[in-house]
């Protein structure tokens, strides 16, 4: 206890070095951490003390222990007594702040919002802060998923940086408004806001790891945005910048130097996350363009998840997603099933990852099944994505492949008319997306074929060559030319299907894609016994032996997994428990450092 002579200072002094030294502990001793904290209130301490007690109490309760009930009663206080005291800023605002986090992780958003106005409106002389929060503000309305609100106070971060001289931030503010314009489709907006960006990012001299940040924030919104449109061709000098920019980070230092500008004291990312986000997008691009060799020898890697942290939780997820596509086209379904369990275990132990991912998760199901022609398992899993998703460009998609297993089924007329309307690349196609629509005229293309209607699918193949050709979209390329391959073998101009076959097989060769390969050498063993070449015919033979005894054990393979039974799961959370993967493999994110 304090004697009559010490001053306040000595005691609560002693009483937060006691604290800290046991919350710093190894391992943390948060009980004996708390009781020092609460005995400072037996000193009947001046407000300025108390409110930040207050504060200190509750951050650690919130991050340290499950008792966020406590955690909240001592940010609220914190929050209440600063509010009546002049020049406590950080107190106030860190309160603030933090007590609005834990109100929406009590799904009390309501009671979050206008604490966060409420602060936003008293900060304005505080620029770290003013802005800190209003991020905080803009992405709770973004998880609420209303982007124009969101948008609006992003707007506002950005005019309230350019006048307290923050180019810096006004670019990160900006630069966030492009990325949720992108979510909305709002092309139009996207398109001058971003040569906006662009000029402002040039022209800011600063910390050169937060200006290669800015440039790295900057190029990924250009390539995603390319990548959602299917340009694959054209995206390629924008996907080089970005590449060399996230080499040049590596290089970096990171410089301790505080910026003079308290409103730049923010980071989009830090240089880690950076590194995986660019590896991400460089494999949804080889993947989109049919380098799915490389893409699978980019994920094989011996990955490492840099720390749990949720954006990397939402990375690994996609980038499983894009890998388990090219496992089921490359003709390894079984390590594909394994990889669509990890994903089901990674999104039940993160409600919001489930969420905004389960109607992917579904659509991998669906082909899965497709793969292993369970076509009844195929449409109830894509009937189930399309009723889980809001997102035009995966609604596309599935209806694409949905009608390709209605067309296989060969009984489903109406129901396939009735998607076929809805995704007709002569007229109004729903969505911009080249590739897309590519496919498109290929699913025509298909249907003609089956029903004997040869020059119509002729038509709707070279449209879809035509498309493939302009972005390197190889997998589109080599399903059309083996189709039209098909197509003259049925109408007997065996010169023009050997045309059409050949670099059909060269290129499914090169991808690789297993049934497109399958398809190539059986009509090339036809082909050559038409006409005449035996030897050829035999060659082509044997191929078509290998392809068929490769395809049949990993069908086998993956039929007797007892993930297998994850085909009949089409609602509620993912089934974890009695699909457990049985020593499978483990794909998770390489930091490429």
């Amino acid at each position: 206890m304090a004697t009559s002579g010490e001053a306040p200072e000595s005691w609560y002094l002693a009483l937060l070095g006691f604290a800290e030294h046991f919350r710093t502990s190894s391992p943390p001793k948060i009980r004996l951490c708390v009781h020092c904290l609460q005995a400072v209130f037996q000193f009947k301490p001046p407000q300025r003390v108390e409110a930040r007690t207050h504060l200190q109490l509750g951050s650690v309760l919130y991050h340290h222990t499950k008792n966020t009930e406590l955690a909240r009663s001592h940010l609220e206080k914190a929050w209440f007594i600063s509010q009546q005291i002049p020049q406590f800023e950080d107190v106030k605002f860190e309160a603030a702040s933090l007590l609005s986090e834990l109100y929406c992780q009590q799904n009390l958003v309501d009671s979050a919002k206008p604490l966060l106005r409420k602060a936003i409106q008293i900060s304005q002389q505080t620029p770290y802060w003013h802005c800190r929060l209003l991020f905080q503000l803009a992405q709770l309305h973004t998880l609420e998923k209303d982007l124009v609100s969101a948008c609006d106070l992003l707007g506002v971060g950005a005019e309230y940086a350019r006048v307290v001289g923050s180019e810096y931030t006004r670019a990160l503010f900006l630069l966030s408004k492009g990325m949720l314009l992108l979510m909305e489709r709002k092309l139009g907006e996207v398109h001058p806001l971003l040569t906006l960006c662009g000029t402002i990012v040039e022209n800011w001299q600063g910390n050169p790891i937060q200006k290669e940040s800015l440039r790295v924030f900057f190029l990924v919104l250009q390539v995603t945005h390319y990548l959602d449109a299917g340009q694959v061709k054209s995206v390629k000098p924008c996907l080089k910048q970005l590449q060399q920019c996230i080499q040049t980070i590596s290089t970096l230092h990171d410089d301790e130097i505080l910026p003079s500008n308290p409103a730049d004291l923010f980071h989009w990312l830090p240089k880690e996350h950076m590194c995986v986000l660019v590896y991400l997008v460089t494999v949804m691009h080889s993947m989109q363009a049919g380098y799915l060799e490389k893409a699978q020898k980019y994920t094989d890697k011996d990955l490492c998840v840099l720390d749990s942290s949720p954006i990397l939780s939402t990375f690994q997820v996609i980038l499983l997603e894009h890998i388990i596509m090219c496992r089921l086209v490359t003709g390894h379904k079984a390590t594909a099933l394994q990889e669509i369990s990890q994903v089901c275990q990674l999104c039940a132990q993160s409600p919001r990852l489930f969420t905004n991912h389960a109607s992917q998760l579904h659509t991998l199901l669906g082909l899965y099944c497709i793969s292993v022609n369970c076509m009844d398992n195929a449409e109830a899993q894509f009937t189930a994505a399309l009723r889980l998703t809001t997102h035009q460009e995966l609604w596309a998609f599935i209806v694409t492949n949905l009608a390709s297993v209605y067309i296989r089924e060969g009984n489903r007329h109406q129901e396939l008319y009735s998607l076929l309307e809805r995704i007709n690349p002569d007229h109004n196609f729903p969505v911009s997306s080249h590739c897309l629509r590519a496919a498109a005229f290929y699913i025509r293309g298909l249907l003609s074929f089956f029903q004997g209607r040869y020059n119509e699918a002729k038509r709707f193949l070279r449209e879809t060559l035509k498309m493939s050709n302009a972005e390197d979209l190889n997998r589109l390329t080599a399903c059309s030319l083996v189709l039209l391959g098909h197509i003259f073998y049925v109408l007997g101009n065996h010169r023009e299907s050997n045309n059409m076959v050949v670099p059909a097989m060269q290129l499914a060769s090169k991808i690789p894609d297993m049934s497109v390969q399958l398809w190539s050498s059986a009509l090339l063993k036809d082909l050559n016994k038409a006409c005449g070449n035996t030897i050829d015919a035999h060659e082509a033979a044997q191929m078509h032996q290998n392809f068929s005894q490769q395809l049949l054990q990993d069908h086998i393979a993956a039929c007797s997994l007892p993930e297998h039974n994850l085909i009949s799961w089409t609602d509620g959370p993912p089934p974890v428990g009695q699909f457990q993967a049985q020593n499978g493999p483990t794909t998770s994110l390489a930091s490429l450092l």
